[in-house]
C-alpha cells in the first residue's frame, strides 16, 4: 500500500481531506481506514471506496446512504481505476450540508485526489 496523493476541500467549515492509495488487497484497505481513524480521532466520518482486479467495495461510515461511498466508488469506476482506494476524512464543521452536499463534496474530494495524481503532493481549495 502506498500514498498517492491527498487533497483538502473545505465547505462551510466542514472539512475533507482525500487520501488515494495503491492497494493490492481488502487487508490492505482495513489497515488504511484503522490508520486513519487513529490519525484522525476528531473525524466525524471516514467514507471510502476501492477497485481491485477481482473484487471492489465501498462505505458511507455512517453518512446518509448512498452519499459518501458511492460517490467516491463512481469516480474510481468511470475512470477505470484499479488497485486503488480514496479514503475521505470528514471533520464536520457545524453546518449540515445536506445530502446533495454530501454527495457533490465526497465527489469533487474523490475527483480531485485523482485529478492530482503524479502532481504536487498535495493542493487544498
Amino acid at each position: 500500500m502506498k500514498l498517492l496523493n491527498t487533497y483538502t476541500l473545505e465547505i462551510k467549515k466542514s472539512k475533507f481531506i482525500g487520501y488515494l492509495y495503491e492497494v493490492k488487497s481488502k487487508e490492505e484497505v482495513k489497515i488504511i481506514l484503522e490508520e486513519l481513524k487513529k490519525e484522525h480521532k476528531k473525524a466525524r466520518h471516514i467514507p471510502y471506496a476501492f477497485v481491485l482486479e477481482s473484487t471492489a467495495g465501498k462505505s458511507d461510515d455512517k453518512e446518509p446512504s448512498g452519499t459518501a461511498g458511492s460517490p467516491i466508488y463512481t469516480i474510481l469506476e468511470r475512470l477505470k481505476e484499479k488497485n486503488r482506494a480514496i479514503f475521505v476524512v470528514r471533520y464536520f464543521g457545524g453546518t449540515k450540508l445536506g445530502a446533495g452536499g454530501l454527495l457533490r463534496a465526497y465527489a469533487k474530494c474523490a475527483q480531485e485526489v485523482l485529478n492530482l495524481e503524479g502532481k504536487s503532493a498535495e493542493k487544498t481549495c
